[in-house]
């Protein structure tokens, strides 16, 4: 129980809250009900922090967006960020179950904050996280009734509720799926806010975007683009918290210590995505993602757990989006699997090819055009190692490592995937004695299926040149790496045929679309690729079948087909179907 005298500060402050809001809404002068509550809200919250002992300071949260907006009053504690106050007109209620129209999809968003009031003067309802923690109902209206709004059990009641709310700290996650739980709803309620701000086209949000289309991602539309950039910054300060440092933000530390754990892409696009202007459009979620990832326990969350991250992306997308993670295809293929064709397409290499050491032998660059989190290029180092060890001895293990290191490559569009793919292969050529090369694992946000000869702007603003190399080193890949080996697990997405649908034309790429203006660059690049696999099929009477290959599978078989085997005129194992494809040389 909370101490008598501090319960009966929280009484005192109930009352002048209630004489003050009696005689605002007894004025003549009409004003808006929920602006009265917000006036008299605010100095009642300070009161009662000072009663029950916390130094409080109740700041007013601006709006920009008529849904989606912040609520109304943000509360520090001690200098940080604790929680929201969101005020409703007196007499509406504080039930949530309740709430129709804009208030529904207001709550829809507000539910994500971890530590949420909401009132309406007379009912007091604590929530964390959208789930309902604790609920007070004054014995009067504070709109009418002065002094006797509360009884001392009222008080009691409210003082406890307001002590947990003031004393709310983020929980340190025991494992990784918890704290994948525990991120997704944060990084899912600053995606909102994002969306918000574009809708402002002069917004900094808004400019940020348009850098980002021309230097990225040119088809990506507005939630695309508040997806990428609510994933990017929360696995950006992930990163930073996993890789050491104490106090998590978006300034320069985090973006050193980035560097300095060879995520050199992410700490310059947090850099650039942490723009004071723009930061202010967003500054709510950001504080309270900051506030939760400082809380992260690293060596617990890797105590008795040898790769915690292995299934961590697809909880997070799990809890943060669920039909984003349907339609991208996020799926992992059970590690048991992984490893039985890695050892396939190991002993391939031996038998075919002369390669003794597998993957880590002289002149084998292996690469994984639908990398997810990097499963399959860290069976692939693995396996290679493990033979270099029973080979030439665990002595021979930490230059192959860094061998692997400079010929194991990845692509992958998602930037969460991307970022928790580019850990998990630094951690594991570090831990065998490896070094990275200079500019870091070869994992590369990239869309696999973009022309690989259409080349960066040559003229863009200095804070985007990270995003331009990037993609260039991406494209260089593509187009003039010679691969042997390309293997993984592309997404499976079935499209419907629709030539009036913009977005689902769009699906595939250059496999699918050609590209008309890489004629100058090579023979047949501006024919889609996919033609290969259509024609016969045409010439053979099949066409109705035709539908069956519209899939992003097919469109990653095909890529990969060319990558081994066309892109270079060169000799490779293909795997990202159901079986490998072995191809001697160009004209076998």
């Amino acid at each position: 129980m909370l101490a008598k005298a501090r319960t009966e500060g929280v009484w005192r402050a109930l009352g002048a809250f209630g004489a003050g809001l009696t005689q605002a809404f007894e004025s003549p002068v009409a004003g808006d009900p929920e602006d009265q509550l917000k006036s008299h809200v605010r100095p009642f919250i300070e009161q009662c922090g000072k009663a029950l002992g916390f130094p409080i300071v109740a700041k007013t949260e601006s709006r920009y967006a008529e849904v989606g907006g912040r609520p109304d009053l943000g509360i520090d504690v001690r200098g940080a960020l604790c929680g929201h106050i969101e005020l409703k007109a007196p007499g509406y209620g504080a039930n949530p179950n309740r709430f129709t129209g804009h208030n529904r999809q207001q709550w829809n968003n507000f539910k994500n904050l971890p530590n949420l009031i909401y009132t309406d003067g007379t009912e007091w309802t604590l929530f964390h996280t959208g789930q309902r923690v604790a609920r007070v109902r004054l014995s009067g209206d504070p709109t009418l009734d002065r002094f006797e709004v509360a009884t001392t059990a009222d008080a009691g009641w409210l003082a406890a509720l307001l002590h947990t709310f003031f004393s709310w700290q983020p929980i340190a996650p025991a494992t990784a799926r918890q704290l994948a739980e525990s991120l997704a709803p944060l990084a899912r309620l600053l995606r909102g806010e994002l969306l918000a701000a574009l809708d402002d086209d002069d917004s900094a949000v808004s400019q940020l975007r348009r850098d980002w289309q021309s230097a990225l991602f040119a088809d990506a539309d507005a939630p695309q683009f508040a997806d990428a950039y609510a994933q990017t910054l929360t696995y950006a300060l992930l990163l930073a918290r996993l890789d050491g440092l104490d106090a998590v933000g978006t300034g320069e530390a985090a973006q050193e210590q980035l560097r300095e754990g060879g995520h050199t892409l992410l700490a310059e696009v947090l850099r650039n995505m942490a723009d004071p202007q723009a930061r202010q459009e967003f500054d709510t979620p950001l504080i309270m993602l900051e506030r939760a990832i400082g809380a992260v326990d690293v060596g617990r969350l890797r105590r008795g757990d040898s790769d915690p991250w292995l299934y961590f992306y697809e909880h997070f997308l799990s809890a943060y989006d669920p039909a984003l993670r349907n339609n991208r295809g996020v799926y992992y293929t059970p590690v048991e699997v992984v490893r039985a064709q890695v050892r396939l397409i190991g002993d391939l290499l031996e038998r075919c090819f002369g390669k003794s050491l597998s993957y880590a032998d002289e002149g084998v660059v292996t690469l994984d055009p639908a990398a997810g989190t990097g499963t399959y290029p860290l069976a692939v180092i693995e396996h290679a190692l493990n033979v270099v060890d029973e080979r030439l001895g665990p002595g021979a293990v930490p230059e192959r490592a860094s061998k692997l290191a400079r010929n194991v490559h990845a692509f992958e569009l998602l930037v969460g995937a991307y970022a928790v793919a580019h850990l998990r292969i630094s951690e594991r050529i570090q831990g065998r004695g490896g070094e990275l090369p200079a500019d870091g694992a070869h994992v590369y946000l990239s869309d696999t299926l973009e022309s690989p000869y259409v080349k960066s702007p040559g003229h863009m603003p200095l804070a985007l040149r990270s995003l331009i190399h990037e993609h260039e080193r991406a494209r260089r890949i593509k187009a003039e790496s010679q691969v042997l080996v390309c293997l993984g697990n592309p997404p499976y997405d079935r499209q419907e045929i629709d030539l009036d649908d913009e977005k689902t034309q769009r699906k595939g790429g250059w496999v699918r679309n050609g590209d008309p203006g890489a004629q100058a660059h090579a023979e047949d690049a501006a024919r889609p690729l996919l033609d290969d696999f259509l024609d016969p099929a045409r010439e053979a009477g099949a066409g109705v079948h035709l539908k069956n290959l519209y899939n992003d599978y097919v469109y990653f078989w095909r890529w990969a087909l060319w990558k081994v085997f066309d892109s270079n005129g060169g000799q490779g194992l293909s795997r990202t179907s159901r079986r490998p494809r072995i191809y001697a040389d160009r004209d076998s």
